[in-house]
């Protein structure tokens, strides 16, 4: 097993990655900015955790010209759907100028393969559920097309210098550690299953519930919910796949199965035994109605399969998770 870089190891994804591979004895490098993760999501002290910005040419010659890597994990970038679309700029020069310098460094430094953290915003509106990888990318945002860019940017360094990589897009990622390490600490939080957790606890107002009028069994919106360890998972059999000399690939990953904003307030009352403070407001705009992931191209070609499909286990390891936060604050 050779040495890992991880890439944005102490934000959410990346600090669940970490600590997998951590317990799988992998030998790892972390690298990150602190811009919007926690040192404190580093699971072992033991781990080497270099603080800096991926998009500094310098550091990465560094890193790579004295460590080994034979691959790197790629999860660093700004996330925010909302924000992206008032502040393009940041979210272009963050998420592709930075990684485009990043890929520059591993092909003059011959690193590799790559796998990198994509979303389900590369599609934009859905035109047919649930989404394969065959579906056309017609991204609707900023943060959707920054994504967008660097995917054909990977296609582009395979084809001119060889790197090999792997894009995985995420529908909605959720859940927490199943220990009660890590979980989401995004600021600002704008994830439901956290947003109805937090509202529970009297931390945060009554959740909104942006629309019950959507052609779905119960009026709400309807999406896919993946345990963030079963992402984790599948980067690590991602990265044996391009090991074993396989092609470059682009997977979607959601558990299959849609849950809509009032099965997963049902599933949080069931799990913390309290009701969920909510009010009802208008849709938001571009909010398609159903959304999930086709994920049978990952199953069949990775091996990969979720663990932690049903939503009552997702929000049982959040609520534990949450609740050993509010108690750290």
């Amino acid at each position: 097993m050779g040495k890992i870089l991880v890439v944005g190891a102490c934000g959410y994804i990346g600090s669940i990655m970490a600590a997998q591979l951590f317990k799988a004895g992998y030998d790892l490098v972390l690298l990150d900015d602190l811009s919007t993760g926690f040192e404190s999501s580093i699971v072992d002290v033991n781990l080497k955790l270099v603080i800096g910005d991926v998009g500094d040419r310098a550091l990465l010659d560094l890193l790579f010209s004295t460590e080994k890597f034979h691959g790197v994990l790629h999860f660093a970038s700004l996330i925010q759907v909302g924000e992206s679309v008032l502040k393009p700029a940041q979210y272009y020069r963050s998420n592709v100028a930075k990684t485009l310098t990043l890929l520059e460094a591993m092909v003059e430094h011959d690193v590799g393969p790559l796998i990198f953290s994509s979303t389900a915003a590369v599609f934009g509106e859905p035109e047919y559920s649930p989404i394969d990888e065959a579906h056309r990318q017609a991204p609707i945002n900023p943060y959707g097309a920054s994504k967008f860019m660097i995917e054909r940017m990977l296609e582009d360094f395979d084809r001119a210098y060889g790197l090999k990589s792997v894009a995985l897009r995420y529908f909605n990622a959720a859940g927490a550690d199943p220990e009660g390490r890590i979980g989401e600490r995004h600021d600002p939080e704008t994830h439901l299953i956290p947003l109805a957790l937090h509202a529970v606890l009297g931390v945060r107002p009554p959740l909104k519930v942006f629309g019950r009028d959507y052609p779905t069994p119960d009026g709400t919106c309807v999406r896919d919910y993946i345990h963030v360890t079963d992402l984790a998972e599948a980067h690590l059999r991602a990265l044996e796949y391009l090991w074993a000399g396989n092609p470059s690939a682009r997977f979607n990953l959601g558990n299959g199965n849609g849950f809509s904003v009032q099965e997963v307030l049902d599933a949080v009352e069931r799990v913390t035994g309290r009701p969920v403070p909510s009010e009802d407001a208008p849709r938001r705009a571009g909010d398609p109605a159903n959304l999930v992931a086709d994920s049978r191209a990952a199953k069949s070609v990775l091996g990969w399969n979720p663990q932690y499909a049903d939503i009552d286990t997702i929000v049982a390891h959040a609520w534990a998770w949450e609740q050993k936060r509010v108690k750290l604050l």
